[in-house]
C-alpha cells in the first residue's frame, strides 16, 4: 500500500507523504466484522450497546435504558471494538470489557490473529478514522458509514511487538482517565450517602404543611423556541441536551455534547439560555429528570433542558434533594408517545427546608467534594488531549518508541 504518514484527508481518498517511511495496509488486513448473533434474553442493560448508550467523543458507555424486543441481536466478545455506524463524526467507540449484544447500528470489529486488540482499538480511535468514515458515509440527514469503504481505510503496518508498545503507552493514559472517573463516581456516591443519612428520613415524611413549593426556591432558565443554526464542529459553545446530562457523576461533562453553535449565535440567540456556575441542569423530555451541576465552560441550554437557578437555598443541597426525589419528578410525565414533564408542574412540588445551620454544614462539605470532582473531570480532559495528540504521531511513525521498554 506504500509508505508514509497521513497528510491530508479528502472526501475520496487519503493522501500520504514520504516523511516517516511507515508501511501501510488496509483495515481489512488487521480485522473483520463479527457476524455472530446472540439471543436477546441472554443480555442485560449493562452489556447491551446501542447508539444511545455509546457516548460521543470516545466517552465509553453507560448502561442502556431498555432492551430490544427482537429475538436475536448482534453478538460482541470481550476485546472487540464497537463503533457507532450512525453519524461517525460523533466518535462513539468502545473496547469491549465483556461479551454481550448490540444493535445493528453498531459495527463490531474483531482483530485477526496477528493483531493486538488494544492496538486495533487505538487505530479506530484516531480522529483520522472518524474523518474517513464520515467522508465516505452515505446519506445526509443521518449519514451511515459505508462498511466496504471502511475496510479500505489505510492503516500503518507494525509488527505485534510495536503494536503492543503503542497500545500499552496509550492505555497507560486511559487507565489514569478511568481511575479519575472511578474516583468521581465514589465521591458522588459518598455525598449521596451523606445526604440521605442527614436528611432522607425527613424528606420522606415531608407533607405540604411543613414544606415550600420548589418554585419559591429557584428561578427557571430555559430556551424554548425554534431550533437555532447548529454545527457539528467542536466549538467553544456546546448545546447541552439530554444526552449531555447522562453519566454517573454530579458535574456535567461537556465532552458529551455533540452539537454546537458559533459565537454570534451564542450571543444573540441564546441570550436567555446561558447556564451559570452551580445551576442545576435538568432534562424535561426523553430520559426524564436527568440532572447535573453546571461548572466551568460556556454552554447553551437545549429546548429539552432547563436550568434551575437557586435563589434562596444552597444549589448543592437542592441538587442532592432533587436526585433523592427523582422518581417523584418523573411521575409528572404527561407524554403518551415521548416522555415529557412540564416545568409548571414540577415547580409546585413540595420541598422540605431544614434549619439554615444544617444546610450550611452540608453545603460546605458538598462544595469541597464537588470541586474535587470538577478537578478530576478537567484533568481527564487534559489527559484526553495528550492521548489524542500522541495517537497520530505514534501511528505515523513521527514518534519512534521502538527503543522504549514498555
Amino acid at each position: 500500500m506504500g509508505t508514509g504518514r497521513i497528510k491530508k484527508k479528502t472526501n475520496d481518498t487519503i493522501q500520504y507523504n514520504e516523511e516517516w517511511n511507515v508501511d501501510m495496509q488496509v483495515l481489512s488486513d488487521i480485522c473483520e466484522y463479527r457476524k455472530e448473533k446472540i439471543m436477546t434474553k441472554e443480555i442485560t442493560l449493562s452489556n447491551y450497546i446501542s447508539t444511545e448508550n455509546l457516548m460521543p467523543n470516545k466517552g465509553g458507555i453507560v448502561d442502556a435504558s431498555s432492551l430490544p424486543t427482537v429475538e436475536k441481536i448482534q453478538f460482541y466478545q470481550k476485546g472487540d471494538v464497537l463503533v457507532s455506524n450512525i453519524r461517525p463524526y460523533f466518535k462513539k467507540i468502545w473496547l469491549a470489557k465483556e461479551s454481550g449484544g448490540c444493535s445493528n447500528d453498531i459495527l463490531v470489529f474483531k482483530s485477526k490473529e496477528h493483531v493486538d486488540s488494544l492496538y486495533l482499538y487505538y487505530v479506530l480511535s484516531d480522529d483520522s478514522f472518524f474523518d474517513y468514515a464520515t467522508a465516505t458515509s452515505k446519506g445526509t440527514k443521518m449519514p451511515r458509514g459505508d462498511k466496504n469503504a471502511i475496510m479500505q481505510y489505510n492503516v500503518p503496518k507494525f509488527n505485534i511487538a510495536m503494536q503492543r508498545k503503542i497500545g500499552s503507552l496509550l492505555k497507560s493514559i486511559d487507565n489514569k482517565i478511568e481511575i479519575n472517573k472511578m474516583i468521581n463516581r465514589n465521591l458522588s456516591e459518598q455525598l449521596k450517602s451523606i445526604f440521605v443519612e442527614s436528611f432522607g428520613e425527613e424528606i420522606s415524611k415531608t407533607k405540604i404543611g411543613n414544606s415550600v413549593p420548589l418554585g419559591e426556591l429557584i428561578d427557571v432558565i430555559d430556551n424554548r423556541g425554534k431550533t437555532p443554526p447548529l454545527t457539528m464542529d467542536t466549538l467553544e459553545y456546546p448545546i447541552i441536551d439530554v444526552g449531555a446530562l447522562r453519566g454517573d457523576t454530579r458535574v456535567i461533562d461537556l465532552n458529551n455534547c455533540t452539537k454546537f453553535v458559533d459565537e454570534d449565535t451564542y450571543v444573540n440567540w441564546f441570550r436567555s439560555g446561558h447556564p451559570k456556575p452551580w445551576d442545576i441542569l435538568l432534562s424535561t423530555v426523553g430520559s426524564l429528570a436527568e440532572m447535573k451541576i453546571f461548572l466551568g465552560k460556556k454552554g447553551c441550554i437545549a429546548q429539552n433542558v432547563v436550568a434551575l437557578r437557586s435563589k434562596k437555598i444552597s444549589p448543592l443541597f437542592l441538587f442532592q434533594y432533587l436526585q433523592f426525589i427523582r422518581n417523584e419528578l418523573v411521575a409528572y410525565n404527561i407524554g403518551s408517545v415521548q416522555p415529557s414533564i412540564k416545568v409548571t408542574h414540577i415547580i409546585k412540588h413540595p420541598i422540605f427546608v431544614p434549619e439554615e445551620g444544617r444546610i450550611k454544614e452540608f453545603d460546605e462539605l458538598a462544595k469541597t467534594i464537588t470541586n474535587q470532582i470538577y478537578y478530576f473531570l478537567c484533568e481527564c480532559e487534559n489527559l484526553k488531549k495528550i492521548r489524542d495528540g500522541l495517537l497520530p504521531k505514534l501511528l505515523s511513525g513521527e514518534l519512534d518508541i521502538s527503543s522504549l521498554h514498555i
